[in-house]
């Protein structure tokens, strides 16, 4: 997000002679929202007041879209957008995106996509890859906002540089890293760099994987990216879009925008093709706790092939230290703050899989808790310190803590990245879990069940 001002202003400037070189949009709604961008008071101000006339909310969402790049000194948009709308919200471009993310019945004019596609492809004429006219989509257009970059400014990283953990000088113990095991491989990626990257592209144990982070919701979740159907995995990189605060990443080959949170294409060809990306077991956790349990494990170079200041918390220390979100969101769920950080997890795919979601203060100082996902006995065993959480299918056992493992009948179980594993050789396999802000969890699973701590 470091260019947002910059940016901010370029748009701001953009007169309507710019936004009508764009593609033509037929509707008259269409022509009269262009005017509103016009920095000419005067025109503004006649589009407005025959939008007014016109006497239809249908232009909200362009109008909304106008105050982001457009100073509403005088307040003549969102007077408009309060006598079509019966909503009062001034000028203020965060608050009507709030409103229009509660008010789904409200739909925008005909040749919305369009419209929306030409103002973006103003920031970046590569957004032209994902938004056009008649774009195929199951999320709704005017919900996604621009994150501040332009496609790739958040560049992912693909099939990067790793080192021996001995040669990982850079790292001290307490830095939390993303830790994952596929068949004997462990790799460790450390916060400080996936901080400025937000997606990984690798194969670990022979498995083509990404990463999916996204900071402003405080999620990383692990895909699997070869598809059954196909030869070649997906690659994905971070599109500059968000839908709810969450990053819409895209693949590589199709341009099509993703859901982070559900492994889902949600704009562009592949969207409703069914695709559902399979999720497999993360955990964030300490250096020194990783090193520990995965002593043969691989770290990220920091030769990452990009010039950036991998301190640690350098781009999103002050975001992740306040409690006010960066973009809007819904957060009317209030048995948890919005940045309160849950542990989620997932039983099953697709439509039958069943979910829920745990405060990581139920894991303070430690703890194994034994709970239920629909039918499906769980054991979590977590430390709320380090964000650390793993989640097992605990079949038929009650576990227990037991030093630094668990016991089950009074009887010591290995806890490993696979599975636990019992004294006799048997094995329960992990389930895959993330980490994530509760806003951000509770807004794309608002039915999704909840631990209250019974």
């Amino acid at each position: 997000m470091t260019n947002l001002v910059r940016r901010l202003m370029l748009v701001a400037g953009l007169t309507l002679i710019a936004l009508s070189a764009a593609a033509a949009e037929p509707e008259p709604a269409g022509d009269l929202v262009r005017q509103a961008f016009n920095s000419n008071p005067a025109v503004r101000a006649d589009a407005l007041a025959k939008l007014e006339a016109r006497g239809k909310p249908d232009v909200a969402a362009g109008l909304i879209q106008a105050l982001r790049f457009v100073n509403d000194r005088d307040g003549a948009i969102g007077t408009t957008l309060r006598r079509l709308t019966g909503a009062s919200y001034g000028s203020h471009w965060f608050t009507w995106m709030e409103w229009q993310q509660a008010h789904p019945e409200v739909m925008p004019f005909a040749g919305f996509d369009a419209f929306k596609a030409n103002v973006m492809a103003l920031i970046d004429p590569n957004f032209r890859d994902f938004l056009y006219a008649g774009v195929p989509h199951e999320i709704r257009l005017e919900e996604i906002a621009w994150g501040g970059v332009v496609k790739d400014g958040i560049p992912a990283l693909i099939d990067p540089r790793h080192v021996p953990a001995a040669d990982a000088g850079y790292l001290d113990d307490d830095e939390l890293v993303f830790g994952v095991a596929i068949d004997g491989d462990a790799r460790a990626y450390p916060l400080r760099i996936m901080d400025w990257h937000e997606m990984f592209n690798d194969v670990v144990g022979g498995v083509p994987v990404a990463l999916a982070y996204c900071t402003l919701c405080g999620s990383g979740i692990l895909f699997e990216t070869l598809l059954d159907d196909r030869d070649t995995r997906l690659v994905f990189g971070s599109s500059g879009f968000l839908n709810r605060s969450n990053k819409l990443m895209y693949d590589h080959g199709t341009n099509s925008l993703w859901n982070q949170f559900t492994g889902r294409p949600v704009v562009g060809p592949l969207t409703g093709s069914g695709i559902e990306l399979r999720i497999r077991p993360v955990a964030i956790t300490t250096w020194a706790a990783w090193r520990e349990r995965q002593p043969q494990t691989q770290v990220l170079s920091l030769e990452t092939g990009y010039a950036r200041d991998y301190t640690p918390g350098r781009p999103y220390a002050a975001y992740f230290n306040s409690p006010d979100l960066m973009f809007p969101a819904p957060t009317t769920d209030d048995r948890l703050k919005p940045k309160d950080y849950v542990y989620a997890l997932r039983v099953g795919t697709g439509e039958a899989a069943l979910e829920k979601a745990w405060p990581l203060t139920a894991f303070e100082g430690g703890a194994v808790v034994n709970d239920r996902v629909g039918d499906t006995g769980v054991v979590l065993i977590g430390d709320a310190a380090t964000r650390t959480v793993r989640a097992y299918d605990r079949g038929a056992h009650t576990f227990t803590a037991d030093g630094d493992g668990v016991a089950a009948d009074g009887v010591a179980w290995q806890v490993t990245e696979d599975a636990l594993v019992g004294p006799d050789g048997s094995t329960l396999a992990r389930l895959p879990g993330h980490i994530a802000y509760w806003f951000a969890w509770s807004g794309y699973k608002p039915d999704a069940a909840f631990f209250d701590g019974g």
